[in-house]
């Protein structure tokens, strides 16, 4: 366990996340289908290449390839009894790579969903969530990580179950939620409810906020709903590189480093410190983004009306916070891309 992120965190102004892993892998050679995950002991050359490309972009931290790293996602690979193995792998290659800058480099070891749904709603219970939580987030740890970073949940249950398996493995955490419906998470979470909830926790997160999600736009409005809430750690900013399109037998993000470089710059001045990009984002989108958080001085939190303008339209009318019912909750999954 290390304090580096909490020092990074009091000495930034603001910190450049890293880009997409599954985009990037897919250009690299990953197929559609296959686990990631097993690419850390398979090739690890191109694991070494994912995290260097965020890194000699101008990240200050990136994310370990073990999204998919828990038994229940793995079992679909006939590799669950690896979460251990490839989560450890996964940071390891990333401590290689932090440890040969000439700046401090924050490796943080992600952990996505477990892809099942949690009682009462589903099947999987709380003690199992925690168990798998728990065995992926050792294994990052003994791999040399400096934090956990839960990413992609949408059900508050699934949250808490981490930040429990978390403090079992005597870790610091970031957890961010995915906001994709109609400004909820797929589960019926709110910015406001995100913001209650870490609030509340036993175990904190160092910082919480918003990934992947819809488009940059929509998580621009929920960033500002944490805002709103005046919470008390720093707010995380992770937005897909635009809209997904699919363009010549596979799906192309829309968004041009030019507009990532906006983003960036719109999602510091609405009171993100940790930021990077989700979804189709690369290495050419994150030198903007550096060169934008870098040069551009900071401004007034942007009008919603500003942020479409420079970012597109929303994908709904409003964000969900104050509606007086939740949507319909829904079963399905994905993977961080």
């Amino acid at each position: 366990m290390t304090d580096a992120l909490s020092k990074m965190l009091d000495r930034s102004d603001v910190i450049l996340a890293d880009g997409a892993t599954g985009t990037n892998l897919f250009n690299m050679g990953l197929m559609s289908g296959d686990a990631p995950e097993l690419w850390n002991v398979d090739e690890p050359a191109k694991i070494k290449a994912l995290y260097r490309g965020a890194v000699d972009a101008g990240s200050d931290l990136f994310l370990t390839n073990s999204f998919g790293g828990n038994a229940s996602r793995l079992k679909l690979h006939n590799a669950e009894k690896r979460a251990h193995e490839l989560s450890r792998v996964a940071a390891e290659i990333g401590r290689d790579v932090a440890d040969a800058q000439q700046r401090p480099i924050i490796v943080a070891g992600s952990v996505g969903p477990t892809g099942e749904i949690m009682e009462p709603v589903g099947t999987l219970s709380h003690a199992l969530a925690v168990e798998m939580f728990h065995e992926t987030a050792d294994g990052l740890k003994e791999g040399g990580a400096d934090v956990l970073w839960l990413e992609t949940i949408s059900a508050p249950e699934e949250y808490r179950a981490a930040a429990e398996a978390f403090a079992l493995a005597d870790m610091p955490w970031v957890g961010t939620m995915s906001f994709d419906t109609a400004g909820r998470t797929m589960m019926g979470v709110t910015s406001s409810d995100l913001a209650q909830l870490v609030q509340d926790l036993p175990n904190t997160p160092l910082a919480f906020g918003a990934n992947c999600g819809t488009g940059a736009s929509d998580l621009l409005r929920t960033v500002q709903g944490f805002a709103a809430q005046g919470p008390d750690r720093p707010i995380v900013a992770k937005g897909n590189a635009g809209i997904p399109k699919y363009v010549d037998g596979h799906i192309h993000y829309d968004g041009t480093p030019e507009l990532m470089a906006e983003y960036a710059v719109m999602a510091r001045d609405s009171g993100a410190k940790i930021i990077g990009g989700c979804c189709g984002t690369m290495p050419d989108h994150l030198r903007h983004m550096r060169e934008a958080l870098d040069t551009r001085p900071r401004s007034d939190r942007p009008s919603l009306e500003k942020i479409a303008e420079a970012l597109g339209p929303f994908s709904s009318a409003t964000d969900g916070t104050g509606e007086s019912a939740a949507p319909e909750r829904r079963t399905r999954r994905r993977r961080r891309a």
